[in-house]
């Protein structure tokens, strides 16, 4: 089984995470926002880098923790 890695520091890290995830998956915008019951745009305002605020707070308080976000993705999932 084949994985990447991802670390996450910054919003912008975490928005082409789910991006890069998603287009490895095969998804659209649409397809991930109706399985996470959530609406297109808010997929794609994420993807764009629109919630950054919010998520450099929550970066922010846990580097002042000591705390890493690291992601890992199966890259030979079958679709």
């Amino acid at each position: 089984m084949s994985t990447k890695r991802f670390i996450i520091r910054s919003a912008q890290d975490l928005n082409r995470t789910l991006t890069e995830a998603r287009i490895t998956r095969g998804l659209t915008q649409q397809q991930l926002a109706e399985m996470t019951r959530t609406e297109r745009t808010y997929i794609a305002k994420i993807e764009a880098g629109h919630t950054v605020k919010q998520v450099e707070r929550i970066l922010g308080l846990l580097r002042l923790l000591g705390v890493s976000i690291t992601a890992e993705m199966e890259t030979d999932i079958e679709q």
